[in-house]
């Protein structure tokens, strides 16, 4: 580690891991999102609380049972080395899995709040004019929540370029495959090369002020659009 190349390689899989990511989760979470703010269920704090269970449970913790559960010892790892030939422990895929569910409640809970707070009226009325559920969702849901979901897709992503521990526990540093940008400061600092350290961690600070002020930003802009429509 060290050289510029070596540093573009790690900027090249972290923005491609949180891009993959991201989608992945506005895949999974929008339906999710949308099931959980429908729910009539004593079980529904349950299933919350494991959506949520990352955004409190050491990263470290987390790591180590997905590590278990990639390796070829369980189901998990035993099907993917039988689908693929390679272990899902140590690559890239394993790294999207984990940060799918790492970052799972960083796009979830925005959604579900936003999806919970829609008025059902307009629901009603668009049933009325005879649109289906799938034609409501798409038609009706998704534009009156599209502040929401800007603000779920930057989250999850944002949260997936700064993760470490789930990514160091899962992918390790491998260069070009799974080592990362917090990975590759990680190696900066720990090797005294501070210079490029500096350059690491002031570019990820860049990255998230710039990020939030665009948010911020365009908060804002909505905000004061509905107060003057």
């Amino acid at each position: 580690m060290g050289t510029v190349s070596d540093i573009t390689l790690a900027v090249w899989v972290t923005f491609k891991l949180a891009a993959i990511t991201t989608a992945i989760l506005l895949l999974l979470g929008i339906p999710l999102a949308w099931w959980l703010a429908n729910m009539n269920s004593r079980l529904r704090p349950v299933l919350e609380a494991l959506v949520g269970l990352p955004m409190v449970l050491p990263p470290t913790v987390l790591g180590f049972y997905l590590l278990l559960l990639f390796s070829p010892a369980y189901l998990p790892g035993q099907v993917w080395l039988s689908m693929t030939g390679t272990t899902l422990a140590f690559s890239f895929a394993g790294l999207v899995v984990a940060s799918v569910i790492y970052s799972m409640p960083f796009v979830v809970q925005p959604l579900q709040r936003a999806f919970e707070q829609l008025d059902k009226r307009l629901l009603e009325a668009a049933a009325m004019m005879g649109a289906g559920r799938l034609d409501r969702f798409i038609s009706v849901v998704l534009p009156c929540t599209r502040r929401a979901l800007v603000l779920a897709a930057c989250m999850g992503f944002a949260h997936t370029v700064g993760e470490f521990g789930v990514v160091l526990m899962i992918g390790g540093n491998i260069p070009g495959q799974t080592q990362v940008l917090s990975i590759t400061l990680f190696d900066a600092v720990e090797t005294q090369q501070f210079t490029q350290a500096h350059q690491i961690a002031g570019g990820l600070l860049i990255f998230a002020m710039v990020l939030l002020v665009a948010l911020y930003s365009l908060d804002r802009r909505s905000t004061t659009l509905k107060a003057g429509g």
